[in-house]
């Protein structure tokens, strides 16, 4: 085991590390990782394929728990109905999409629907990946990706679910899914009711026992614990890590677990993604060629038309719409997973799963560049729509952004799972249990609103302009530090808005001209998409790529005086000198030939001829003091 585990290890990191080089996502790399290592690239496998599967297995509970970590209920109320409605789409289209080209490919029916369960969802990780190296993350769009990818993901397990369900039996029996659906909410009802009430009060009462190494241990064992319950309920290992994640998210040690499980999840997703390289046969990828080409024109052409189209209908713009439907042209993680349930359940065929692999990996490729041509298309389009198109879009846009405006779901909703179930439920434990239930439920959003710079309803109805908010943060070798925002004409140079300086967690709320900037603010910005790539140009070029040639000349040494009579220190005391005013050194301690020397003088010692003086400071600082006070020249001092 030993062994599988160090050759897995050191394949994946040095593949993936020359993915990385090359600039390519390093999940790529971990699947090619997994081909070399496997049984049909090199004619045997150099790992037993039993251990890497228990492993892959492991990968993807943390990967779900991960992905429950940063999946919220809030957040589903702060994306609202772009999001849902955009997502909605995708799926129900892609579904439907992936099935009929499965039926007409000649599979059967439970091939057909895991296959189009296998196409409809986007992967976090590469879309995220793409626009940062694409540098859109400020863009508007991206807030809608963020929001469409979050509920796609809830799509995704309650997907899982519901094909295990439908594979058992092989037929599709509405009543049995009904009944499968009702028996699903119910028990997440159950789960995230309990776990709000208990596991938040539990954090809460233990939190300054709570090192990272304890917490790191109870976040994993809680994960396990739920995956045990899930098993038991008769429900997948994997939606009980997720609803474990979810229910974590919703405490104010959410963020902390998150960066402790990075490794964890990290380590194990790796595994997972090399087992699944492992399955590859790249004779069967030259065997079905055809299917795989087919395949991945549907999930190109498909997520750009249907998440285009899906983002258009919640009242976004044109511009919007199509770049978020050029984003979303990939299937990643969940295609893996879901393929790793139809092998698991023995109900897909055995070519199915590489076939998918490969598109993913052809897609994930293909995204960047797919990215890059939501421009030249909204140009196309906008250059040959008619005026009439132009004027029925804008009036369906502001027509959407107005219903949003009059509906206060998300009040209503907030109503109905607190207020509203107190005043229902009023015996005094009730209200007790309720109340509990509540402040526990809104403890990591209070948290997070005192912190804000902007109420986050402001900033989320902000979606339906073409103004909405970023933050850039300010790197310590930035030339703009110490600097006033007068000074260095931000607004000026890039039309953006400088909403609020964040500094230490507290908020600097319009601050005007005289502002300065320090290293690690972050700075909270309102503009447009241009507005804010002029403004991250600009930051870019404040940035001193040099930092040897900047922290040089900053570093503390120690220097030492020789007082003679003549000099100018004997006779006063160390509070006289002001050699820490004058000079930026200070006194480190005072060596006398006759007596014990004296580290850290107080203010009242006296200087004495003969005495050696001990200076702390810069080198350029030291010599300015040597010279001030023994009368000598900074020439002479840097020759000496």
């Amino acid at each position: 085991m030993e062994k599988d585990l160090c050759i897995i290890m050191l394949t994946a990191g040095i593949v993936s590390l020359l993915f990385k080089i090359f600039k390519q996502p390093v999940v790529l790399g971990y699947i090619v990782a997994g081909m070399m290592v496997g049984p049909y690239m090199l004619g045997e496998s150099w790992i037993d394929e039993e251990n890497a599967k228990v492993w892959g297995e492991i990968g993807v509970l943390f990967l779900l728990f991960s992905l429950g970590l940063e999946f919220s209920f809030k957040k589903l109320l702060q994306v609202g109905n772009t999001a849902l409605i955009g997502a909605t789409t995708i799926v129900v289209g892609m579904m439907v999409v992936g099935f009929a080209a499965g039926m007409l490919m000649g599979l059967n029916f439970i091939n057909s629907l895991f296959l189009g369960g296998m196409l409809c969802m986007s992967s976090t990780t590469i879309v995220f990946k793409a626009i940062d190296e694409a540098g859109l993350r400020a863009h508007k769009f991206t807030k809608v990706c963020f929001g469409i990818l979050i509920i796609e993901d809830l799509f995704a397990v309650v997907l899982m679910v519901l094909l295990s369900s439908i594979a058992v039996k092989n037929e599709f029996e509405g009543s049995a899914l009904v009944f499968q659906i009702i028996t699903l909410l119910l028990y997440l009802s159950i789960w995230f009711i309990s776990g709000i009430l208990i596991i938040p009060t539990f954090l809460s009462q233990f939190k300054h026992q709570l090192n990272d190494e304890t917490l790191t241990l109870l976040s994993i064992g809680l994960c396990l614990g739920m995956v045990l319950l899930a098993v038991e309920a008769g429900f997948s290992s994997a939606l009980g890590a997720f609803v474990m994640g979810s229910i974590l998210a919703e405490t104010v040690e959410a963020e902390r677990i998150e960066h402790l499980i990075q490794p964890v999840k990290n380590i194990f997703g790796a595994i997972f993604f090399v087992s699944v390289g492992m399955m590859i046969d790249p004779q069967m990828l030259i065997m079905y060629w055809h299917a795989i080409l087919i395949i991945t024109l549907i999930v190109v052409f498909g997520q750009i038309f249907f998440g285009s189209l899906g983002t258009l209908l919640s009242g976004q713009s044109l511009k919007v719409s199509l770049q978020t439907g050029f984003s979303l042209v990939q299937i990643g993680e969940f295609a893996f997973i879901i393929a790793s349930l139809g092998e698991s359940l023995n109900v897909t065929d055995k070519n199915l799963y590489p076939i998918v692999v490969a598109v993913s990996v052809i897609t994930t490729f293909l995204t960047p560049y797919i990215m890059k041509l939501a421009d030249p298309t909204l140009a196309f389009l906008d250059k040959h729509m008619s005026k009439e198109t132009k004027e029925i879009l804008e009036e369906y846009r502001k027509s959407r952004n107005e219903h949003k405006k009059d509906k206060n779901w998300k009040r209503i909703l907030k109503i109905l799972f607190t207020s509203g179930l107190r005043q229902i439920l009023t015996a005094p434990g009730i209200r007790n249990i309720m109340h509990l239930f509540n402040k526990n439920l809104y403890a990591r959003e209070n948290a997070a609103e005192q912190k804000r710079s902007m109420m986050q309803e402001t900033q989320t109805s902000l979606l339906s302009l073409d103004i909405h908010i970023s933050e850039f943060d300010i790197p310590a070798n930035s030339t703009f530090c110490g600097h006033t925002l007068k000074s260095i004409g931000m607004r000026g140079a890039t039309g953006a808005n400088i909403v609020s300086i964040v500094r230490s967690g507290i908020n600097i709320n319009i601050p005007n001209g005289s502002s300065r900037i320090f290293p690690n603010d972050k700075i909270v910005v309102a503009g447009t998409d241009e507005q804010m790539d002029a403004f991250k140009k600009l930051l870019e070029d404040s940035i001193t790529e040099n930092d040897e040639t900047i922290y040089s000349h900053n570093k503390i040494e120690l220097g030492n005086m020789i007082l003679d009579e003549n000099n100018k220190l004997v006779g006063k005391l160390l509070k006289e000198s002001n050699i820490r005013e004058q000079t930026q050194c200070i006194i480190m301690g005072v060596i006398r030939p006759s007596e014990a020397s004296v580290l850290n003088p107080e203010p009242n010692i006296k200087f004495q001829a003969e005495d050696i003086v001990i200076i702390a400071g810069e080198k350029e600082n030291i010599n300015k003091a040597t010279a001030i006070y023994s009368e000598m020249s900074i020439a002479e001092t840097e020759e000496k």
